[in-house]
């Protein structure tokens, strides 16, 4: 490979001479060391010569980590003052690197990817878990992405991947674990960014797994929403707000009487699926 990103300047150098301090209306916090940055790169496992799709790359410091590990990469980033920066990633590493100026809430990356990808990012927390519950609830299955690889707070990574009846345990544990695989891949503590957070960061990686059969993205999210969002309260009351919703839970064998945080994936899965017949 001819590009030259290794020999990019230093992070801070950048920030420093674009003005690029973070803004907290953007969520911004900028993962500044260059070992990290490599360690997460390699999380997907190899992906040279794969299409990788980043959310929020600010200064750039994870781009360039994507590149130097041989991907292709399309940038979404909304923040003008970042564009400089990328745009000398870009020379540093022709024709591998896109950057979109749009707000990745809005795009239809499918579309605008052409083609399955991976996703990498030090996603902005103003917006990553709704990102990640939209790639999580998409009909079609196997996605457009092959892998997650997402920069969270730790809380939000320790729901992700929250075994049924702990105290982390919720709605985004079962729309992330029913029909793919989610792990903590690498834990970062709050030093390790510019401006520090007042929390530590988590990298999560996911793979999608075989969908469940007879069960929709629009059911387990339905069942799931009525089910969390009272969770204090006992099925029979927190899923009468959803018509058939208790006849299916009956249909499964399971009791009215319990709550949301201590059914299994696979007892939502269940239950969706007999609501949904229920319905045909």
């Amino acid at each position: 490979m001819t590009d030259s990103v290794a020999g990019l300047p230093p992070l801070r150098e950048v920030i420093a001479k674009h003005g690029l301090a973070a803004k907290k209306s953007l969520g911004q916090n900028f993962l500044l060391d260059l070992n990290l940055l490599d360690r997460i790169a390699r999380v997907p496992g190899p992906i040279e010569g794969a299409a990788v799709y980043e959310v929020g790359p600010g200064p750039g410091g994870l781009t360039r980590a994507l590149l130097k590990a041989g991907a292709r990469v399309t940038a979404v980033e909304r923040d003008d003052r970042a564009m400089p920066a990328l745009a000398e990633i870009g020379d540093a590493a022709p024709g591998r690197l896109t950057v979109v100026a749009e707000d990745a809430m809005k795009i239809d990356e499918a579309t605008r990817l052409g083609e399955r990808a991976h996703v990498a990012s030090n996603l902005p927390y103003n917006i990553g878990t709704a990102l990640l519950v939209r790639w999580l609830t998409l009909e079609a299955w196997p996605p457009w992405w092959l892998s997650l690889t997402l920069m969270f707070q730790k809380e939000v990574a320790q729901r992700i991947v929250a075994p049924a009846g702990s105290d982390a345990y919720g709605r985004l544990s079962v729309l992330a674990q029913w029909r793919s695989t989610p792990r903590i891949a690498l834990e970062l503590p709050p030093q390790a960014f510019t401006p520090p957070p007042k929390v530590s960061s988590a990298v999560v990686h996911i793979v999608p797994a075989p969908a469940p059969a007879g069960v929709s993205a629009a059911a387990i999210g339905a069942i799931t929403a009525a089910a969390f969002g009272q969770r204090r309260k006992m099925l029979r009351a927190s899923l009468k707000s959803l018509p058939g919703a208790i006849d299916a839970l009956a249909a499964c064998g399971i009791d009215g009487e319990r709550r949301a945080e201590t059914l299994s994936v696979a007892e939502f899965v269940a239950i969706a699926a007999a609501w949904t017949a229920a319905k045909r």
